[in-house]
């Protein structure tokens, strides 16, 4: 199994602060497109960023298939509305913290 990172660029720097009413219902089914990765046990990380180049999302989930993840992505509502755009990269390695 690999570990991809994903950033969400939305279609403008201010998207976080000034979302439209349509906007924030495609945001919500955003949430709900990747829930069944959260569920699983596969999202490592899934949120919002904010930083000096406005706001963007992150997330990093495992999979075992990468264009079955590019694919899923693709279908993603953010995508398909226009929304914004997503990026996605495998990570080579990484470290996590212990949980003890």
């Amino acid at each position: 199994m690999a570990t991809f990172v994903f950033r969400v660029i939305p279609s403008r720097a201010t998207f976080a602060q000034d979302m439209t009413d349509d906007e924030r219902q495609t945001m919500a089914r955003h949430a709900t497109h990747w829930q069944p990765h959260l569920e699983s046990g596969r999202m490592i990380l899934f949120g919002p960023i904010l930083d000096g180049t406005g706001s963007w999302g992150l997330g990093v989930v495992e999979a075992d298939d990468e264009q079955e993840l590019r694919a899923f992505a693709d279908k993603d509502p953010v995508v398909t509305t226009g929304t914004g755009n997503i990026e996605l990269g495998n990570m080579l390695f990484g470290f996590v913290r212990s949980t003890t």
